[in-house]
């Protein structure tokens, strides 16, 4: 199978799969496999995404069914989903490969709502989905017709996942939803939600299910675009539901078993979200490098100064230690190993780190740090919502 579109983003996943994984000490290598993925992603990032970023994070929304179009034709919504679906059937390290590079994007918005359409909306259903409901939602998230939003969050229920208020009772043949949700990436261009509802009484980790919700039923309400400090590019919805009616038949996997499959995913979404912030984060540092090199103070360049060479060579020092983390995580996970300590350990690594380069950075840019024409400033503002 090729990577989809032909032309010049075309590649082909059979010459990927020869590669997959090449281990060395205890760490995903970055195989000429993996890097010819990165090469066919970022000339697309270069010619599609980044030139317009600039434009989207102004307009607080980009185009999701056009972006996500060009990206599914080249392969890249189902990099480690099956072949028979429209995936490539890869490992997971080609996807932290791919997002890796999605890194190289000059916002944050737009990766993450990549994320949510790749990682976060869909894995449940890839496992525990039926046919049908493959064929009717994953097949056409993957190709990149149909924008997916993922559903979990409330106004009262963030973090704690088993405190969600929604409900889906059963009658008939048929779920009728009512409540709300919050937070949710792209949802005010979603076609369908993987919606997480309370479908029973009972225990908070054993009444829930998931269920594809198409979002253009009766009943559903896009009551507000959320107006954020950072992330600007990637819509937020606030989402109501008033009796909406889903077929049964959208249940995904068995009923009462949605906290537990969720819960499954959120491993590969850390690993997902370390990625993402590792190229973010080498652009800033050299960004700044670059600028400290050439803005004088006192007669010399600021990088002359020993306390500011330093601190830069640190952090892409402590950079560098989170990719091998990652790496080596990866290398575990594609084995089999239960990775839940060293994802959680990358994680809580990543959100301190980011935090850190982006603010020891806007430092040294001194009163251009503070302003919206430097990328560091734009990471500044959106990196805390991330982690």
């Amino acid at each position: 199978m090729a990577l989809r579109g032909g032309g010049r983003w075309a590649l082909r996943a059979s010459a990927l799969r020869g590669g997959g994984g090449r281990r060395n000490g205890g760490r995903v290598a970055d195989t000429p496999q993996h890097g010819a993925l990165r090469a066919a992603l970022r000339k697309i990032i270069d010619k599609e995404i980044n030139p317009f970023v600039d434009k989207w994070e102004e307009e607080g929304q980009f185009p999701a069914h056009k972006v996500f179009k060009t990206l599914g034709q080249a392969g890249f919504l189902g990099v480690d989903k099956p072949t028979e679906y429209g995936g490539m059937g890869l490992d997971f390290s080609y996807s932290i490969a791919v997002a890796e590079e999605l890194g190289s994007i000059r916002c944050g918005g737009i990766p993450m709502a990549i994320g949510v359409q790749a990682g976060m909306a869909t894995p449940a259903l890839t496992r525990f989905g039926s046919d049908e409901l493959k064929k009717q939602f994953l097949t056409p998230t993957i190709s990149g017709d149909l924008v997916a939003c993922l559903g979990i969050s409330e106004a009262g229920a963030g973090s704690d996942v088993a405190s969600i208020k929604t409900t889906a009772v059963r009658k008939g043949d048929e779920y009728v939803i009512n409540g709300g949700k919050m937070w949710t990436t792209s949802g005010c261009q979603a076609d369908w939600m993987c919606l997480l509802a309370n479908t029973s009484e009972g225990h908070p980790h054993q009444n829930k299910s998931l269920i594809c919700l198409p979002m253009n039923l009766p009943g559903i309400h896009i009551t507000k675009k959320i107006d954020k400090l950072g992330m600007r590019s990637s819509d937020t919805a606030q989402i109501f539901f008033e009796d909406v009616r889903v077929p049964s038949k959208n249940l995904i996997g068995e009923e009462g078993m949605g906290f537990t499959y969720q819960m499954l995913q959120f491993q590969e979404e850390r690993l997902w979200g370390v990625a993402t912030v590792l190229t973010p984060l080498e652009t800033i540092i050299q960004e700044t490098i670059d600028y400290t090199r050439q803005r004088k103070a006192f007669d010399q360049s600021v990088l002359q100064n020993q306390v500011v060479h330093f601190r830069l060579a640190e952090l892409a020092t402590e950079v560098e230690l989170l990719r091998s983390l990652l790496y080596r995580t990866i290398a575990l996970y594609v084995e089999g190993n239960d990775v839940t300590k060293f994802a959680s350990m990358a994680k809580l690594k990543a959100g301190r780190l980011a935090r850190e380069v982006t603010d020891s950075c806007l430092q040294f840019w001194g009163g251009m740090g503070f302003t919206s024409e430097v990328l560091v400033s734009r990471f500044y503002r959106q990196i805390a919502l991330a982690f």
